[in-house]
Parts: C-alpha cells; structure tokens; sequence
C-alpha cells in the first residue's frame, strides 16, 4: 500500500512540482532560444524578473507542460485500466503495456494540435473520437511551438501504430522533448528501477538516442524520490546508481557531474548556466536544471534562474520548476503566478486526481472510469 500518497505534504509537493513547471515554461516561453543579451533588451538589465506576454497572453505554457499532462493522463488510465481489469494492480501484467498508453496519450496530444483523429490515433484504434476528461479541456486545442521530432514520431505513429521504445529506437534524436515531459512517471511505482525504466520508455517513444531517453529516466527517478521529501543531491545520487545500469549513460552522467561541480561554486548565473549547455538536448535540460535547483533557496528565483540563458529557456524552465516544486511545494510559488498560469486549475485537478488513483483508496465508480477510460 502507498499511503504516503495521502500525506499533505505529498499532495503539496506534486502540484507544486507540475505547476511550477507550468510555470517555468511559461516564464521561458517568449525568449526560448533568445540570446542573454536579447532577453535583456526585452525585459531589461535583469533579464526576466516576471511573466512577460507569449502566445498571445500572460501566463501561457508551452507543448511542454501539454505534454507533460498527457502523460500524467496516460499513466493515470494505465493503472485506473488495470484495476478494473485485474481486481488488483501488477505493473508487469497489464493487459495492455503502459507504453501503449502513453502513447495514445500522447496520440490524444497530437490531436489538440491540428490533426484529425483519423490521423493521429494510429491504425489500431478505431474510436470515433478521443475520449477521456483531459481532451475536453479546449485550452489544450493550441499550438505552441511543438517539437519536431515528437510531432513528426507521433505522426510516423499515425500511420503505422509501430511504437518504439529502448529496445527498438525511433531515431537517434537526443532531444529535451522526452525529459521535458517525464516528471510524473515518478508516481508509477515505488520500486526506483521501474520508474527509472518507464521514464526512459517514455521517452524513447519519440527520442532513441541514450541521452534522449536515460536522461528522462533519471529525472522520474529524482522527482520520486523529491516527492518523498529527500533532499536533491540525495535524489541525485539515488539517480545516477540506476542511470549506470544502462548502456549509453556516460553523457548524461557526466553532465550530471559538470553541474553538481558548478554547483559547488555557488549562486548561478546566466554566464555560469551557459556553461553546461542550451537545455535542447536530454541530458543538458536536466543537468541545468538541477545545477539551478542546487544553488538558489527557493522555488520562485530558481524559476527565473532557470529562464535566464541563450537557450531552450521554456524546457530548462519546465525541468526546474518540476524538481523545485517537488523540493519546497505548492505553497512556495508566487501566487501572483499561480493566478495567472493558463490552465492552472485543470493540471491542480489532475495532480489531485493522480494521488487519488495511486493512493490505498482509489475509486471505483463508473463516473471514474468515464473520466479515465482504459488506455
């Protein structure tokens, strides 16, 4: 049983950790590959110090926290799916594999993004429309930016209904896409080495480079590990003894240990940031993002540390706001931001809806199961 899914601070820190990484990627959303330089010049000498407009309003997110949500959904209806099924719950015999479901998921994604269901749902489903609650929220219906390889994977899957994965790679594409949306896998289980696993399948669905997918791996395992209230170089080092299990690891360990070194040189900066990368790629995105999270005092200058740089601002400001939402919760974000966070009450309803599913007493009703249809 998980009844640590039911402790207060459980539930504070899990939203705090999908809505500080709304809120990151939205702080990150207008200058994303701006020069320092430049985001000076549109937010001034301090570079961003508070939300600023994109996509047409204040408090916008981008595919990043999109994605991320669908994959929360997806793992919620895996396990709401094997429930029903079963009586009880067994990760290794689902009917159907949680991959499956996070990649229609995901398919349900591509949907809010222009393309017709006939399209996106792949040739082995055949509903008419996409079901599910988190598809009827029409905010989800925009483009902002998406990633091409992710879009252009989960078209490929369109087509052929061919999931890939670890084992059989898509491309050799190292990417952030995949980490950018991996936080909630750190619910799937309590065992490190599954939710290291389903991180990096998650991942490999649309990015087959071992940067692409190791990277997202050892962020699930962080933020499990974050949600249980340890503290972060502990989470760190949890991490890196299962990233080392798996071939291909060496970029993403070394780069974890470019930032715990940086980190050792105290508060960040732009210039300091820069050092270890743009944040496009897998292992970049997260070992910025924990080098920030490892050298500010609390969540909200960790949000705009993050977003300071000449690179993917919003995904380096997603990661982070995942890792120091989970570290300091809910409470610690600046409610000015919480009230400006396009869809902030619908990712609040999902965080809450996900401990209910994988906590001791998840429901059992039709009503639940309409809302999280199987897979």
């Amino acid at each position: 049983m998980r009844e640590w899914l039911q402790d207060p601070a459980t539930r504070s820190r899990l939203r705090g950790s999908l809505l500080a990484g709304g809120i990151g990627d939205a702080l990150g959303a207008k200058t994303e590959f701006d020069s320092i330089d430049r985001i000076r010049e549109i937010a001034g000498p301090a570079g961003i110090t508070d939300l600023i407009p994109a996509y047409g309003g204040i408090g916008r997110i981008t595919d990043d926290t999109q994605m991320t949500l669908f994959t929360l959904e997806g793992l919620v209806r895996a396990h709401a799916g094997a429930r029903r099924e079963q009586g009880t719950f067994a990760t290794a015999d689902t009917a159907v594999p949680v991959e499956q479901s996070l990649q229609l998921a995901y398919q349900r994604w591509l949907h809010t993004q222009g393309i017709a269901w006939e399209r996106a749902r792949g040739p082995q489903e055949t509903s008419p429309e996409p079901d599910g609650w988190l598809v009827t929220n029409r905010e989800l219906f925009s483009r902002r930016a998406p990633g091409l390889t992710c879009f252009g994977e989960l078209e490929a899957y369109g087509r052929t209904g061919v999931r890939a994965g670890v084992d059989k790679p898509v491309n050799n594409s190292k990417g952030c896409g995949g980490v950018m949306r991996a936080a909630p896998v750190a619910l799937w289980s309590d065992d490190l080495a599954e939710v290291f696993r389903l991180g990096a399948e998650s991942a490999a669905l649309t990015h087959g480079h071992p940067s692409g997918y190791l990277s997202s791996g050892a962020f699930a395992v962080i933020v499990h590990e974050l949600l249980l209230g340890k503290p972060l170089l502990d989470a760190v080092a949890t991490a890196r003894v299962e990233l080392e299990k798996y071939q291909g690891h060496e970029e993403q360990s070394v780069a974890l240990d470019q930032a715990l070194a940086l980190a050792r040189e105290g508060a960040p900066t732009p210039e300091k940031l820069e050092t270890l990368g743009q944040g496009n790629i897998g292992e970049t995105a997260l070992s910025m993002s924990v080098y920030v999270a490892l050298t500010t005092t609390d969540a909200n200058s960790a949000l705009l540390a993050s977003v300071n740089h000449s690179g993917d601002s919003d995904s380096t400001g997603s990661v982070c706001g995942n890792l120091v939402g989970a570290m300091y919760g809910e409470e610690a974000l600046r409610t000015d931001w919480l009230e400006k966070l396009e869809l902030a009450e619908v990712i609040g309803r999902l965080a809450d809806d996900a401990l209910a599913e994988f906590g001791p007493d998840a429901p059992g009703d039709d009503r639940w199961y309409a809302r999280y249809p199987a897979y």
